[in-house]
């Protein structure tokens, strides 16, 4: 095997924790929801958002490869009123953010394994089953084991998506839809919120990048770090184009609603397809959406108490190893306390997450940009020309669809 293919195989690691942590609720629920609703009339949506959000995640490994420091530690450096407001925001996302991911998870694991109807208690079960992978573990069982699930979940996706390619008898068109109304221009703020995941998923990527050269014998160059960052992106660019195919193949022509509730959802979802594919295909399915859900509650429950640690760190001016463990504790209670008292609809956990994530979306892209252009930045790893303007024109596109969805709110 050629030994640049070699080192890049052996380099992969945060892009894929990055793909594992994007993959999830955009994916199963909103690709999903987006094909079933409108097939392949929010394509253009799932490519344009892709795009120009693209740059402010590359920025995460392309900061902390040439710097040494996240993108957290950057955030000071701006100001620590930057840092301050990023650890609002995450403080206030972050457990809305959990408890989304956690029971749409919670809702496949009961549809897969039965055993008990409680999502509560589904999700209590998840919840310590990954406390004890990432206490024990840490970053290396996380780095191993999102090489094993995204190509369970590469795999299992495309078999299903040429299964219901083969199968359909309708045809389809590709012409772009415009969302009208509040309510589907609601969905697609939420779409966009999520696809492929939200920004501050940024400076988690940069944590990753640090802690796998921490693990590492040699230190990973900026060429490597970003051909990691861009298999792991592509890969989820292609799962969300999958995902889509899937809910436009398979739920555009049926009658069915996408239900409200996690495990109503599981079950409609592996019912649907069985029903239309065959229950070979079920199998294929149920993998694919258990393993997307579980590698997404997998990297978030790491990454955000991860990052409010680090923030704790540069806020207090103290290091202190047990801020990891004190924060993936009050973050694990705190999902638990909003799933069992303020008990609602799936559907209404994801719209409030995604659409938050998208209304705070400006701020992550002005100052990873900010960040990366500035003298912070050794000039030999700045952005390019054309990144630079891709970066300008993705700021405008997050703030445009920002203000149409608080002024379609205000209309209406």
């Amino acid at each position: 095997m050629n030994r640049k293919l070699t080192n890049i195989i052996k380099n992969l690691g945060p892009g894929l924790i990055f793909a594992g942590a994007a993959i999830g609720v955009s994916h199963l629920v909103q690709s999903t929801r987006a094909g079933a609703d409108f097939g392949f009339g929010l394509l253009w949506a799932l490519l344009l958002v892709n795009l120009f959000k693209y740059p402010f995640f590359q920025y995460g490994p392309r900061y902390a490869t040439a710097t040494g420091e996240s993108l957290i530690d950057g955030y000071q450096k701006l100001g620590n009123w930057v840092l301050v407001t990023y650890f609002i925001l995450t403080f206030l996302t972050m457990f809305t953010i959990q408890a989304a991911v956690t029971i749409v998870t919670a809702g496949l694991a009961h549809n897969l394994f039965g055993i008990t109807s409680n999502l509560t208690l589904w999700s209590l079960i998840i919840t310590l089953l990954i406390l004890v992978i990432l206490l024990l573990g840490k970053y290396k069982v996380l780095d191993r084991a999102m090489k094993v699930i995204i190509s369970i979940l590469a795999l299992s996706s495309v078999i299903a998506v040429c299964i219901a390619a083969f199968k359909t008898e309708f045809s389809y068109s590709v012409l772009p839809e415009i969302p009208q109304g509040a309510t589907e221009i609601a969905f697609l703020i939420a779409f966009l919120g999520w696809m492929p995941a939200p920004l501050d998923i940024s400076t988690w990527h940069s944590l990753w990048t640090l802690e796998k050269n921490k693990v590492s014998v040699k230190k990973i160059g900026k060429k490597n770090s970003l051909a990691d960052f861009n298999i792991g992106y592509i890969t989820t660019v292609f799962l969300g184009i999958c995902f889509m195919a899937l809910g436009a193949l398979v739920m555009f022509h049926s009658s069915e609603e996408i239900r409200p509730g996690a495990s109503a959802f599981a079950q409609q979802l592996i019912s649907l397809y069985t029903s239309n594919l065959g229950k070979g295909a079920a199998v294929f399915i149920g993998i694919a959406a258990f393993t997307t859900m579980f590698s997404t509650t997998l990297t978030t429950l790491d990454a955000s108490p991860r990052a409010m640690a680090r923030s704790t760190e540069l806020l207090t001016g103290r290091k202190n190893r047990n801020f990891y463990l004190i924060w993936i504790i009050i973050l694990s209670l705190g999902t638990m306390t909003i799933l069992s008292y303020f008990k609602t609809s799936m559907i209404t956990f994801v719209k409030i997450a995604t659409i938050l994530s998208f209304l705070t979306a400006p701020f992550y892209a002005i100052a990873n940009f900010t960040l990366v252009k500035g003298k912070y930045m050794p000039e030999n790893d700045r952005p390019s020309r054309y990144l630079s303007l891709l970066s300008y024109l993705g700021i405008l596109f997050l703030v445009f669809f920002s203000i149409w969805y608080l002024t379609s709110i205000y209309i209406n």
